[in-house]
């Protein structure tokens, strides 16, 4: 009996692997290349799952693989990139699966924003803009500030926060030089602090299992800098948020599965950010298995079995909060090491540098979540108190880069090693 999981994220695939042993399952993950999961597979016995190495961009090709694969009951598609193919491939294979018209509306995060604003759950809508000449219908229909940003955007790129009619000007005239997943379309820029709430649904009821911090960096960038799991919001408040979740997920017809809800906590309230129909990245799933004291992936593949997961009901023994800092280099260039690791051991919090690039990998982007080549991981009491530890930790290290080769170097000397 097999539980096929289409690519996956970074981190958790180990405790993926463990809750399907629970459940009697064998875990079988289809990727284009399997060194993505090199930290996570290395700290599993070789027999542990099934790695099918295909081009997971190719729906025909994996829906082969997967008629060709013995007793498979499920399919888990755990990322942006691959949700909607996930979504095809459950359907047409008539496994358990959220419903794919809603999931293509969750990719589309305009029409996420003006389903919400239609239900009275927001107070901005989205309108969808062509490049320069389109001034005047951002200022019109949404007005400043703004965000600018692709519909199928992920990892806070392509996003441009726009305060005036100058920085408005120049957004619309880098947008047009940009390969977009989707559409570009503008909405209200919410001021206020960033979270992200990490929730279970189920059946149309959702649970709330708790709300990360997110700490970005200074505008007018939106790069994901440290998270923290989970925040002590006051029980009545976060009641609140928990039926403000609920009516949220109901009113884009979300109603199974575990979903990642970023939301600015403004003035006026809650104001969603957008809303994803997974578990959350970088180490939140890492973050929920040890803050609530339970493997939540057994819930991913109960879900993925068509089956009501325990989670929603049970009770959680909990653990330790949690705190990660995800670490960019100073500038980019070739990837070449991180400085200071061998000083974790000593700092308080149990520290850990979960590593994401390799010696040798580029590193362009630093505006956004592409730039960071590992994150530091620490513990405390509260999250607050994970989060001094994370930041001290990360503090002592150094991401190194070197700067990248001129045009006439070889292949090489390009590898930076």
């Amino acid at each position: 009996m097999s539980v096929v999981c289409l690519e996956s994220l970074t981190f958790g695939l180990g405790h993926l692997v463990r809750a399907a042993g629970t459940l009697g399952e064998r875990l079988v993950l289809l990727t284009r290349d399997p060194s993505w999961y090199t930290y996570e597979l290395e700290r599993l016995a070789a027999d542990a799952l099934d790695v099918v190495e295909t081009d997971t961009f190719d729906v025909e090709r994996v829906a082969e693989v997967l008629r060709r694969t013995s007793d498979v009951r499920g399919l888990i598609s755990s990322t942006d990139t691959w949700t909607l193919a996930g979504a095809d491939l459950t359907d047409r294979l008539g496994l358990p699966g959220t419903d794919p018209a809603v999931l293509r509306l969750t990719r589309d995060k305009a029409a996420v924003r003006n389903h919400l604003h239609g239900a009275g759950l927001t107070r901005g809508r989205a309108v969808e803009v062509a490049g320069r000449g389109t001034e005047e219908v951002v200022l019109k229909e949404v007005g400043l500030p703004a965000v600018l940003k692709d519909t199928a955007g992920t990892g806070s790129q392509n996003v441009w926060l726009v305060r005036d009619g100058v920085e408005l000007a120049g957004a619309l005239d880098e947008a047009a030089g940009r390969e977009l997943r989707g559409r570009l379309f503008a909405e209200p820029y919410f001021s206020g602090p960033v979270y992200s709430a990490e929730t279970l649904t189920w059946a149309g009821r959702t649970r709330l299992l708790g709300v990360s911090s997110r700490l970005m960096s200074p505008e007018p960038y939106f790069r994901e800098e440290v998270t923290a799991f989970p925040v002590a919001f006051p029980e009545a408040r976060r009641a609140l948020l928990e039926r403000w979740l609920g009516e949220v997920l109901a009113a884009i017809g979300y109603t199974d599965r575990f979903a990642h809800v970023e939301f600015v906590l403004t003035t006026g309230g809650p104001e969603v950010v957008e809303i994803n129909p997974r578990i959350g990245g970088a180490l939140v799933g890492e973050g929920l298995c040890r803050a609530l004291g339970v493997n939540v992936y057994e819930a991913m593949i109960e879900a993925a079995l068509g089956r009501r997961p325990r989670l929603m009901d049970a009770e959680l023994p909990g653990g330790p909060a949690v705190a990660f800092v995800l670490g960019y280099p100073a500038g980019p260039g070739v990837f070449t090491g991180v400085a200071g690791l061998e000083r974790l051991a000593d700092m308080p919090g149990s520290p850990a540098w979960y590593p994401v690039r390799s010696v040798g990998d580029p590193v362009e982007h630093l505006a956004d979540s592409r730039g960071y080549a590992g994150i530091v991981y620490a513990e405390a009491e509260t999250a607050e108190l994970a989060t001094h530890h994370a930041v001290a930790a990360a503090n002592a290290l150094s991401v190194l880069t070197e700067p990248f080769p001129s045009a006439g170097a070889t292949d090489r000397e390009a590898s930076g090693g």
